[in-house]
C-alpha cells in the first residue's frame, strides 16, 4: 500500500469506529491481530476489541473522532485524535488518544492505543 492508500484506509477505519460497526471493523483486522492499551498492558484479540467497541457505542452512540495528526509509517500509521461526544446528561465528553497501527497485506496486525483512563471513567456511570 502506498501512503495515500494507508491514509484512505485509516479514514475508512475511523468512520467505522465512529459508527460502532463491529462487523465492518472486523474486516480491517487480520484474524490474529492484537490490540494493546497502555492503561492495562493487555493485548486484546480482535473479538475482545470488538466487544469494547460495542460497549463504547452503547455508552456514546453518537461520537466523532477528530484527527489531530496522522503520520504514515513504513508499516502503517500513527495517529493522535480526540473522541468527542455528548453525555446523556448533556455534558461534553472528550478523550484524547494516540494509536500506532501496524499493517501487513492490507490488514491491521497490531494496534497500540495510548489514552488516559481517567477521561474514559465517566462512561462507567452511564446506564444502558
Amino acid at each position: 500500500m502506498n501512503a495515500q492508500d494507508v491514509h484512505d484506509f485509516s479514514d475508512r477505519f475511523s468512520e467505522v469506529l465512529e459508527r460502532g460497526d463491529g462487523d465492518a471493523a472486523r474486516t480491517f483486522y487480520a484474524p490474529d491481530a492484537k490490540i494493546w492499551h497502555n492503561f492495562d498492558d493487555y493485548e486484546q484479540s480482535v473479538d475482545e476489541n470488538l466487544k469494547t467497541l460495542a460497549w463504547m457505542h452503547r455508552k456514546l452512540p453518537v461520537r466523532k473522532y477528530n484527527i489531530i495528526r496522522r503520520e504514515i509509517l513504513h508499516d502503517g500509521w500513527m495517529q493522535q485524535h480526540v473522541v468527542e461526544a455528548t453525555l446523556p446528561n448533556g455534558n461534553p465528553f472528550r478523550m484524547t488518544a494516540c494509536c500506532v497501527v501496524q499493517m501487513k497485506d492490507g490488514k491491521i496486525t497490531r494496534l497500540d492505543e495510548y489514552l488516559d483512563p481517567a477521561q474514559a471513567a465517566v462512561l462507567k456511570d452511564i446506564r444502558n
